[in-house]
């Protein structure tokens, strides 16, 4: 009887090195893949650019491999304990990088029941980020872009999200990564904020951008990331507009819209408790809503529902019944917003959401509450957090203080501890040599 074997591969880009894994797995006997799902995935890593059944299909194909089976964890321990192989091959340079903690693991589980872990020799010029890299500098599709927010959403417990207001913004968020305890921790996606777009072109936000002006700053964003990208869309203005404005950014590979339920000239949430907006009639809303999921070619565009009956100085319970209201009209998910610092209105809102809809994603914008860790929103019931207006509010003072210096000094010389190297800019634009 064949003796089994067990690779754990996360398939997204094959290469020698992977081949070579394979081909010596197949000579030791039947080699069963466990190919990381989505969710394990993104653990440690970003999103895989294909989806796991394309990769499964891949993998199917490739001489060789007997069988592919999910493995739902980054660490190979569940599957090897539910599989019990004779053997585990791995590359040997897990015994130096950041899964040197995971091939303990498995020497102690594979001792178990006396399985081999054999190590084979790295293949030396491939680089799987490297490769990676250079994918992400290559670009995306609309289509896989557009379908990158629902499956993080499946994948993820929490997405998170930050605004872009620019190409090189955008590339900032794109690049991001903080290593840390429980894996990598990056930006999601990024959030096309009305506010700092308009702000980004000296311009008061009062929707008076529309859909087509706004499109050139997102090309810019669009171009030069890979992420997926949610758009600010307002009230989404009247019915018909609203519908142009969802095939308009679905074609563009937009994963989502939100809009609001205000009506009338725009007032930025974020003002004096002295500004009033008045909300848009129930049923009017609604109807946008469902003309707009009508207009979609794909099930993978998401209109998002932004509930201001908080925000408008109404109840809990009357925001509650507009949220209810949105999700029978067809909205994906549903926003909730507040100025309240100590979040109570947000916490009672989500508890009770998720009484009636355990499933529908909520999405939080926690600017005002600001004290609250992601881990913590997460516990409410939230299932994406937007950082809405962090990157442009910081960018201000930046370049305030560059300014100031140089006037100051009458030269450059003081401002260049302000400033990052050229050389440093120019190798963050793909392309640049």
């Amino acid at each position: 009887m064949a003796k089994k074997v067990y690779v754990g591969i996360t398939g997204d880009v094959i290469h020698p090195g992977i081949i070579n894994v394979i081909r010596k797995g197949a000579e030791l006997g039947e080699l069963t893949v466990g190919l990381l799902t989505d969710a394990a995935v993104v653990t440690h890593k970003r999103l895989p650019y294909m989806t796991y059944e394309q990769r499964k299909e891949v993998l199917e194909n490739i001489k060789g491999v007997a069988a592919v089976v999910p493995q739902e964890d980054w660490s190979y321990v569940p599957n090897l304990k539910k599989y019990k192989p004779d053997y585990i091959i791995h590359g040997d340079d897990w015994k130096t990088n950041y899964l040197s903690r995971i091939r303990e693991e498995v020497y102690e589980a594979m001792a178990e029941w006396g399985g081999r872990v054999v190590e084979i020799p790295y293949t030396q010029g491939v680089n799987s980020s490297a490769l990676a890299a250079g994918e992400r500098a290559v670009g995306t599709t609309p289509e896989v872009r557009l379908k990158s927010l629902r499956r993080l959403l499946a994948a993820k417990p929490l997405v998170r999200i930050m605004e872009a207001h620019s190409g090189l913004s955008g590339l900032i968020i794109e690049r991001m990564e903080v290593q840390k305890d429980d894996g990598l921790h990056c930006f999601d996606g990024m959030w096309s904020s009305s506010l700092t777009d308009s702000t980004n072109r000296g311009k008061p936000d009062i929707e008076a951008v529309d859909l087509t002006a706004r499109l050139q700053g997102l090309t810019d964003i669009l171009e030069c990331t890979t992420k997926p990208i949610i758009y600010d869309g307002d009230t989404g203005g009247i019915t018909e507009h609203f519908v142009f404005t969802v095939r308009t950014l679905e074609r563009n590979g937009i994963s989502a819209v939100i809009i609001e339920d205000k009506k009338g000239l725009k007032k930025n949430s974020l003002l004096g408790t002295e500004v009033r907006q008045e909300l848009e009639d129930e049923a009017e809303f609604c109807h946008k809503i469902r003309e707009g999921k009508k207009a979609q070619l794909t099930q993978d565009f998401m209109i998002i529902a932004r509930i201001e009956e908080i925000i408008a100085g109404r109840s809990v319970d009357e925001a509650l019944t507009r949220a209810f209201a949105t999700v029978r009209a067809g909205a994906d998910a549903v926003m909730i917003h507040s100025k309240d610092k100590d979040g109570r209105d947000i916490q009672d809102f989500c508890r009770r959401f998720r009484q009636e809809y355990a499933h529908v994603p909520l999405v939080l914008v926690p600017t005002s509450y600001n004290r609250f860790t992601e881990r913590e929103l997460a516990s409410w019931g939230a299932n994406i957090v937007i950082y809405a207006n962090q990157m442009l509010r910081a960018a201000y003072p930046a370049m305030s203080r560059c300014a100031r210096s140089i006037l100051e000094a009458e030269r450059g010389l003081e401002a260049d501890e302000l400033c990052m190297p050229v050389k440093e800019i120019l190798e963050l634009i793909p392309g640049t040599k």
